[in-house]
């Protein structure tokens, strides 16, 4: 269809929207919810309307002003988080101001820093969600005043994001399982500990943990979750308590990477290199633990790519008019003795993806394009 054929009318009846709500969309009005702003957009490209998005959203505004509120701790994935996001508001920084908010650990403290980002009018938020039942109000807020929410980390189901940008939490659980299972010979007594279940992402870990190992391996069996709501104290207490309890215990899935603390425990409890450990994501303390055998295993999230992939899908929103998909999953990738200097030399959780982003592209840790993973 050519462009000077199609109609604002055209688009609103494709979409079974009005009108009006085409026209405040198409130019940046308010009144619009970011989701339904980005189906117009989309409509409007398909059917060969393209208006100069970029130019007039800029003739508005003298800088974006984008708001990434993260956690505190677990310091060594969120550090790794937050460098994503800037070394890619570092590529496209003209025009841009990135605002780092920060709150104490998951549940705690993001609603106070949500609300600094909306009162001081940020033109897009990046949150890491915890606290569903406290945030989906804000974050409803935060569409009514047309002010897209990208979710990171966390897949914040229920809520009016404009998108959300995760690590696929049931291929992790499942390949924890399926991997465990085989290393103890599809026997055994396993436990698995977690940050908090009120968390849709631990909460999905833990879950396809569960239903890949009764599926698999019927004869395993599962203790209760242990969770640590990502605290160290709370993870060292609680592990080293189970398992002084539990001494014939055989596999433990840590499924966050609050990880150091639990070790330390297994450690302290005596069975460190006696029992099978799969862990979650890359630290300091771990590294060795995985080269000596006393971790079979860990799954790396990948927290440096999730952060440069919800950056850019916000700036091209808001500068373009990029309608991204609503949800991108990024594939977990196994880390074990055999590949484990790979990841150690080409850091991908430290410096070397900041210095050569183009090397990051290449060599598979981030690999989006128009906002779908490949």
């Amino acid at each position: 269809m050519a462009i000077n054929r199609v109609r604002l009318e055209d688009i609103a009846e494709a979409l079974g929207l009005s009108v009006g709500t085409v026209h405040r969309a198409l130019h940046g009005h308010p009144g619009v919810s970011p989701m339904k702003k980005a189906r117009v957009l989309q409509m409007a490209r398909t059917m060969g309307y393209r208006p100069n998005l970029a130019a007039r959203y800029l003739r508005s505004k003298r800088a974006l002003s984008i708001s990434v509120i993260t956690p505190v701790e677990i310091a060594s994935f969120y550090d790794s988080v937050r460098s994503g996001v800037d070394e890619e508001a570092a590529v496209r920084m003209a025009g841009v101001e990135v605002h780092h908010r920060r709150f104490p650990r998951l549940g705690v403290g993001e609603e106070q820093a949500f609300e600094a980002a909306l009162a001081e009018k940020s033109d897009g938020i990046i949150v890491v969600p915890g606290n569903l039942a406290r945030l989906q109000p804000l974050i409803r807020r935060a569409s009514r005043a047309s002010v897209p929410v990208v979710c990171l980390i966390n897949d914040g189901p229920g809520t009016d994001k404009l998108a959300a940008v995760s690590v696929d939490t049931t291929a992790s659980g499942a390949m924890v399982a399926e991997l465990m299972g085989r290393f103890l010979g599809r026997i055994g007594k396993l436990a698995v500990t977690c940050g908090d279940l009120e968390v849709p992402n631990h909460r999905e870990k833990v879950q396809a943990f569960e239903t890949a190992l009764r599926t698999m391996f019927p004869a395993m069996t599962l203790c209760d979750p242990i969770q640590n709501h990502e605290s160290e104290s709370e993870a060292y207490e609680k592990t080293l308590d189970f398992l002084s309890a539990n001494r014939d215990i055989a596999g433990l899935y840590v499924s966050t990477g609050n990880g150091a603390p639990v070790l330390r425990a297994v450690r302290d409890s005596g069975l460190m290199g006696k029992i099978a450990i799969i862990a979650t994501n890359l630290y300091a303390d771990l590294v060795p633990r995985i080269q000596c055998g006393d971790v079979v295993a860990t799954i790396y999230e990948r927290p440096y790519s999730q952060g440069r992939i919800a950056f850019r899908i916000m700036h091209d929103f808001l500068v373009n008019g990029t309608c991204p998909s609503l949800r991108v999953t990024l594939a977990p990738l196994l880390v074990m003795q055999s590949n484990l200097e790979r990841f150690v030399q080409q850091e991908y959780f430290g410096t070397e993806n900041q210095q050569n982003p183009a090397l990051a592209d290449e060599d598979g840790e981030l690999a989006v394009v128009g906002g779908h993973l490949l």
